[in-house]
């Protein structure tokens, strides 16, 4: 079952209302709670690893792609979670909505060197382009 498998992974509270907090923040309620984990689907198992790797008191994610194959629903509950995080989210991805909403530092890599901002990604694509611009 679920909650079973995610109690395994929590450091501190692990009774049942504590552990459902976690699996609810990723939008497995009531009985869902109790499934097991061979019938999950793909993006159900994604979702079980995030609620993993939130519970147990790591403070550094780092997160290839995380949205891929999760619905819009997830990702807005795995959004609202990254944003309560108390650690450091290192990420990569396509998804514009996603790296805008958690995202407050961009570092961008580039074979010349790099770049390391303190704002938003819409901010930050605004800034490049000015950037562009004034050397054109």
């Amino acid at each position: 079952m679920l909650i079973d498998w995610l109690r395994k992974y929590s450091e501190g509270e692990k009774d049942d209302v504590y552990i459902r907090g976690f699996l609810g923040k990723m939008l497995f309620s009531g009985e869902e709670t109790f499934k097991k984990a061979n019938v999950l689907s793909g993006g159900e198992k994604v979702r079980c690893m995030l609620s993993k790797m939130m519970l147990n008191g790591a403070n550094l994610l780092i997160l290839d792609e995380p949205t891929n194959h999760l619905d819009l629903e997830a990702i807005i509950a795995f959004n609202n979670a990254l944003k309560e995080f108390p650690g450091t989210v290192l990420f990569t991805s396509h998804d514009h909505k996603f790296v805008n909403t958690v995202a407050n530092r961009i570092i961008e890599l580039r074979a010349d060197g790099y770049t390391d901002k303190l704002m938003t990604y819409d901010e930050y694509a605004e800034w490049k382009s000015e950037q562009e611009m004034a050397i054109a």
